[in-house]
């Protein structure tokens, strides 16, 4: 057993092949009635009917404000073969399943919730490393539709040829991600260590690629004090978000949990209101856009173009 996957599997983990799952921490709130993802509040996904999940652990950056064991050698975990996206649906059903068996004697559980948690409706393909470095992935997105589950697909836009397949083969997610937490190269170099000569040319293309998919489309944006975060980038920030003309775009802090704390501390963090006045001053150099909504304990504020749009119909889930 290699290291990297001890300390994963201590972390509560659940590793199968090149494929993970892990409960998140709103899943387990949402179970107790003390709260919920922010996700729930901006577009009606149940956090606790969410499977948080990666088909693919490794990742072409090391983003500083990573929450994920980054540090760790993944190039270690060897793929021995490409795991069938079925396969990988019901693993991590199984694995939710497995993970949640001991909140069934917490007294303060909903067993309402509880019940309807042993099978995920939504898939969050975010967990760790980089998803759309799974050779599959636009049969496990169709494979997730076929079951009737919804799907929240994160990417570091590296690879636009994958979301121009993912078009291709009319298997976009329901929702699609690209994070930019860099208004410029300077700053994309530094947030992500990534060296590769053409990776912010890629990202670019990435972005342009965004504004034409059929789907619903997100930008995210991570602010980290004193990197990305300086009024000087707004304009920045703009140009990139017009390329992609997405939906929405959702700004929220850095938070020092896991990993990061050793990357950051707890002063590189910005507080809700202070987040709420960037995401207001973005919005003086953005056409169409205007604030929706905002989710205080998750230091995030979600604006876009139209707000009758921004939750996804009961009848998709």
């Amino acid at each position: 057993m290699l290291k990297v996957e001890n300390i994963l599997k201590k972390q509560h983990y659940a590793l199968f092949g090149h494929s993970a799952t892990k409960i998140c921490r709103w899943t387990k709130k949402s179970l107790v009635d003390e709260d919920f993802c922010y996700k729930e509040k901006f577009y009606g996904i149940k956090s606790h009917l969410c499977c948080q999940m990666t088909p693919w652990l490794s990742c072409q950056n090391e983003c500083i404000h990573c929450w994920r064991p980054i540090e760790l050698n993944f190039k270690k975990l060897k793929v021995i073969k490409i795991e069938d996206p079925k396969k990988i649906i019901s693993s991590c059903i199984v694995s939710q399943k497995r993970l949640l068996t001991g909140f069934g004697g917490n007294s303060r559980i909903n067993k309402k919730k509880f019940k309807e948690a042993q099978e995920p409706r939504h898939f969050a393909i975010s967990l760790i490393g980089e998803p759309t470095l799974y050779p599959k992935l636009s049969e496990l997105i169709k494979e997730l539709r076929k079951q009737g589950k919804t799907s929240f697909l994160v990417t570091n836009g590296l690879l636009p040829e994958k979301l121009k397949e993912l078009h291709e083969k009319n298997a976009l997610p329901t929702q699609l991600y690209i994070s930019l937490n860099y208004p410029n190269e300077k700053i994309f170099r530094k947030f992500t260590k990534n060296e590769g000569k053409d990776s912010w040319k890629k990202l670019n293309k990435s972005l342009s690629l965004l504004s034409q998919l059929p789907t619903r489309r997100v930008i995210r944006i991570t602010l980290v004090k004193r990197l990305n975060a300086e009024d000087k980038m707004l304009k920045d920030y703009a140009k990139l978000i017009k390329k992609a003309s997405p939906d929405f775009v959702e700004v929220k802090s850095y938070m020092a949990v896991g990993f990061s704390r050793k990357r950051l501390g707890y002063e590189r963090m910005l507080s809700h209101e202070e987040v709420k006045e960037y995401a207001k001053k973005l919005l003086e150099v953005l056409d169409k856009y205007k604030f929706l909504d905002e989710k205080k304990e998750s230091r995030v504020v979600l604006i876009g173009k139209d707000k009758s749009k921004r939750r996804i119909k009961e009848e998709k889930f």
